[in-house]
């Protein structure tokens, strides 16, 4: 089912993108970004952070659907695992990695910024992340630094992005 108004999508069916070392995300929008909420499904595996350890201005809300995760927020460590769920309020510095014996699954949901502003979104040094290679080397709050030494990974379908099966 597809029109301008609602779709249905199985996330076996899109294309996954990711970074070298960083987990592969399925682009469940498509073409178009949603208005309101950006969504993703990211896997990532047993040491893999999901992203570079930031804090951005909209709220973001996880949910981990399989497997296990640590999660460094706020320069903690929070072990993490299955329907265990992270609310984010704007500018809660964070990054998740993988953990346990397999491939860990997140539902990532946030607030979608008018496209007339800027997002704001700071990548800081963070020394706990950095156990982990997901700090920046210096503060930024250029996405294009902050990833610049990860090679992008250019799309590929589900069973070739992740080891999940299903």
């Amino acid at each position: 089912m597809s029109d301008d108004r609602a779709f249905v999508v199985n996330a076996r069916d899109v294309l996954w993108r990711g970074r070298e070392g960083h987990g592969r995300s399925a682009n469940l929008e498509g073409d178009a970004e949603f208005e309101e909420l950006g969504f993703q499904l990211v896997v990532v595996q047993p040491g893999e952070p999901v992203c570079m350890y930031h804090g951005e201005r909209v709220q973001e809300d996880f949910l981990v659907i399989s497997g296990e995760c640590v999660l460094v927020i706020e320069n903690e460590e929070r072990h993490l695992k299955q329907w265990d769920f992270v609310h984010c309020s704007p500018m809660t510095e964070h990054v998740f990695v993988g953990a346990g014996d397999g491939p860990c699954a997140i539902v990532m949901v946030g607030a979608r910024v008018w496209k007339e502003r800027e997002e704001e979104i700071i990548y800081p040094v963070n020394e706990l992340a950095a156990k982990y290679d997901a700090s920046v080397l210096e503060d930024t709050p250029d996405p294009a630094k902050a990833y610049a030494r990860f090679t992008r990974i250019d799309p590929a379908p589900y069973l070739a992005a992740t080891s999940l099966t299903g």
